[in-house]
């Protein structure tokens, strides 16, 4: 039977920011790492990455061991392992021990977020489930935004130490809520299939190695094909075992089930376009406004206040429409957003971008609401952890895509349109502008003040060219989600037949 106190969603809240702020803020810390640790471009790069690869590759076997053994254990596990590897991140004093740190962090993380869904799941009753769904999804993505504000913030008075701080209260906290105010809970009585949970380590953090290290160093090298190569077959061989074995990690047949893997689907590309959003964004903000780390945070701080409500509503309305139609109503109403943010001009006209905001907003609150509910809802109690981590590692899998794709496209577009602008330059700073818009906030050097400005102005001009083109990718990105979705998934007749069963 479900129970739960009525602090058990205000105590996954702030389980659920520890994870999220940690991927989103740290980019604001970024360079002040930079500068305190003499850190090179590729260190900074995976302090940055190497979470994401640790957190994706574990989530599956994570969600499946919190269903095996207790979901309040994993989650106390993952807050632990979460908290004392941001305490060392405080103390660190080289790249290379962030490096571990984040690693470590990632460990931890994959023990909580799938968890932290899995346990609304299982201990709300059916008529306040979606409701508490409704509420994890306005964190997961408003909590994006808040992370970056709060990290913003904190350098403003503090050092970069301070957001290794930030994660590591918010964890003793979510511990200290959890052990008070989550109750245990397991379902599975099968034994836990290792087998198939080391190929979805290697399937998946080979994967998203591969898409980060091809996004920085290329497609075609050999550490990224090799990553590609061990990804792919362990996938294949994941599969293979999963149809194979008497008791699967995650069964591919459940694909077979329309909610299921539209629901993957719409998740996937959501992220795929938001990532790729933010990613762009905080550059247009800083380096072509001229934007402080701090004022662009407060320019996107009005977006959780337009999901976190959106996702309430949607909620309401999935109790009269299915993921069929809301679903790819919101990401319509997400593409419009990217359309809006596509045509971003180089006066910013803050209306203007807050409108796009309110469309990004509620359109992927309406996406996700009903997409997160019909893959957990699609799966026995006893595989809620996996169908958890199925959501999660959608998740994942889109941002890291987003990221490379869109970051791809918006600097194949600077490169181009700067091309004619370099002819001329030394060949060394020709490399530096053309490696990226953040040329525009350095000083003219010596001997060429007097056309810096003339330089600058491209480099701003060219930047918003990748813009547009990027962005528009990440539009039709939703687009393609609202056509899967509005096409394939279940209506709502044969969603309520589906729970009579």
């Amino acid at each position: 039977m479900a129970q739960h106190s009525k602090m058990t969603l205000p105590t996954i809240g702030i389980s659920l920011i520890a994870v999220i702020s940690a991927v989103s803020g740290l980019n604001m810390a970024m360079p002040n790492i930079a500068v305190d640790l003499h850190a090179t471009q590729t260190q900074l790069t995976w302090i940055v990455d190497i979470y994401t690869v640790f957190f994706s590759g574990l989530l599956l076997l994570a969600g499946a061991i919190g269903d095996k053994y207790g979901r309040q254990r994993i989650l106390l596990a993952g807050l632990t392992i979460f908290g004392l590897a941001a305490t060392l991140g405080i103390f660190s004093h080289s790249p290379k021990e962030l490096i571990i740190v984040r690693a470590i962090m990632g460990i931890g993380a994959a023990g909580i977020m799938p968890t932290t869904l899995s346990v609304i799941t299982t201990s709300f009753p059916e008529k306040e489930r979606a409701q508490a769904v409704s509420v994890w999804v306005g964190i997961t993505i408003g909590g994006a935004v808040l992370g970056l504000f709060a990290t913003a913030f904190l350098l403003r008075y503090y050092s970069w130490s301070s957001f290794f701080t930030m994660n590591a209260i918010l964890s003793l906290i979510g511990f200290l809520m959890t052990l008070r105010w989550v109750r245990d809970s397991r379902d599975a009585k099968n034994p836990l299939d290792w087998t198939g949970g080391v190929l979805s380590i290697l399937g998946v953090s080979g994967l998203v190695y591969g898409i980060i290290e091809g996004a920085d160093k290329g497609y075609f090298k050999n550490d990224t094909v090799a990553a590609f190569i061990i990804g792919a077959c362990a996938l294949i061989g994941f599969i293979l075992w999963e149809l194979k074995t008497s008791f699967p990690l995650l069964d591919p047949r459940f694909f077979k089930r329309r909610g299921f893997s539209t629901g993957s689907i719409s998740v996937t590309l959501q992220f795929f376009a938001q990532f790729g959003f933010i990613f762009v964004a905080m550059q247009y903000l800083q380096y072509v406004i001229g934007l402080s780390a701090w004022q662009s945070a407060i320019r996107l701080l009005p977006m959780p206040f337009f999901v976190i409500p959106a996702s309430r509503g949607a909620q309401k309305l999935s109790n009269k429409f299915s993921q069929k139609s809301l679903g790819a109503l919101g990401l319509l109403v997400f593409a419009a957003g990217m359309f809006i943010f596509a045509n971003l001009k180089l006066e910013f006209n803050y209306a203007y971008f807050v409108a796009g905001l309110a469309c990004f907003g509620f359109g992927i609150a309406f996406a996700a609401q009903p997409a997160t509910t019909a893959i957990t809802g699609s799966l026995p109690m006893e595989k809620q952890g996996v169908a958890s981590a199925v959501n999660d590692t959608s998740r994942e899998l889109g941002s890291a895509f987003g990221i490379a794709i869109i970051g791809a496209a918006l600097n194949s577009s600077y490169k181009n349109s700067m091309q004619p602008h370099l002819v001329h330059l030394p060949v060394q700073f020709a490399k530096t502008i053309e490696s990226g818009v953040a040329f525009t906030q350095f000083k003219a050097p010596q001997g060429l003040e007097s056309q810096w400005s003339t330089l600058v102005a491209a480099g701003k001009v060219a930047f918003m060219r990748g813009v547009h083109s990027s962005l528009l990718i990440a539009a039709g990105s939703a687009i393609l989600g609202a056509v899967i979705v509005g096409v394939f998934a279940p209506t709502k007749k044969e969603e309520l037949a589906r729970l009579k069963r």
